[in-house]
């Protein structure tokens, strides 16, 4: 099943209502999902959110489910509500009941299924007012959750295809740089480590003539690791915004190392979406890329960020984390 995110979030919202459940799953995911299915754990002691996107054929809902059912099997979630965004389709009717029946067979306890669309939550599962079933209006702009979010600096998306469009090729930008690309030579060993941590620190972008550097430095295995192996959590959103601008300013012949450190920074900040549109734009250039796979990896298999102090000792005992 393609286009799977998952996101481990931080946040501690109280959902209380259907109102709290659709205001909810946009700030959690990034972006105000379509044509999905989003799954989201209740009572876990990580909290985790899985987006699938909504096959057109009923025959493929079997492998949406198994795409939902097996990281909540991984993550030991026991609990779940689900939201199906999309209008009042066989392909949502399918996909709702299956799930709810699958997890159910699985010992998963589905509090809830919902249908989201245009505003209007549905339910699905019998017992609500017919009230209910019939749609019930609810505004994501004067929900609390998204005026928490707000406070907070997270930035909702309309869509995901705006969450993508915010590393998308500044073409000025990249432009400029490209004279400086020509001539651009690695850092010595040790060199992008020191430059990460300085900007990281400072909460400075990478100029030009580094920039070029670290691109090509960031070609070869080993100094493209200094990038990303000792990172940390605590450091995990200033890199993504170092890695965000990067992205942006370099031009496709040069992303791809970029937006794999990128999509790492953000599995590691808990943002499965945008660390899936960083892989997307690695692997477009370079479908085997080494780091851009093991993102993926860890993406597809639920691994939750709070695993990588766990995780980085097993990766890098081989001397080439990414291989």
């Amino acid at each position: 099943m393609d286009d799977i995110e998952r996101t481990l979030t931080s946040a501690r919202l109280s959902a209380r209502t259907p109102d709290d459940l659709a205001a909810f799953v946009p700030l959690a995911l990034g972006f105000v999902p379509e044509r999905s299915v989003v799954m989201v754990s209740v009572g876990a002691p990580g909290p985790m959110n899985a987006r699938v996107t909504l096959p057109h054929d009923p025959d493929d809902v079997d492998d949406l489910v198994e795409a939902l059912l097996r990281p909540a099997r991984l993550n030991q979630v026991s609990e779940v509500v689900v939201l199906v965004y999309d209008d009042d389709t066989t392909v949502a009717d399918e996909a709702a009941w299956s799930i709810h029946e699958e997890f159910t067979a699985a010992g998963i306890r589905v509090h809830e299924v919902l249908r989201v669309h245009d505003q209007h939550w549905y339910a699905v599962l019998p017992g609500a007012p017919l009230a209910a079933y019939q749609g019930v209006p609810f505004s994501l702009d004067s929900h609390r959750f998204t005026a928490q979010g707000v406070l907070e600096g997270r930035v909702t998306h309309p869509s995901r295809e705006a969450l993508r469009a915010t590393i998308a090729t500044d073409d000025r930008a990249a432009s400029l740089l490209a004279p400086t690309l020509d001539g651009a030579a690695e850092l010595p060993a040790g060199a992008l480590c020191a430059l990460v941590r300085r900007h990281l620190e400072l909460g400075t972008r990478f100029s030009g003539a580094e920039l070029a550097a670290v691109s090509v430095s960031l070609r070869t295995g080993q100094l493209r690791d200094e990038a990303w192996v000792w990172l940390g959590r605590e450091q995990a959103r200033a890199a993504v915004e170092l890695w965000s601008d990067a992205v942006r300013r370099l031009p496709a012949t040069h992303v791809a190392g970029a937006a794999a450190v990128l999509g790492f920074c953000a599995w590691l900040a808990g943002d499965g979406a945008l660390a899936w549109c960083a892989v997307d734009r690695c692997h477009e250039v370079e479908p085997t890329h080494s780091l851009g796979g093991l993102v993926a990896q860890l993406l597809d298999s639920a691994t939750s960020p709070a695993q990588w102090e766990v995780l980085r000792p097993r990766l890098t005992a081989s001397g080439d984390p990414a291989a």
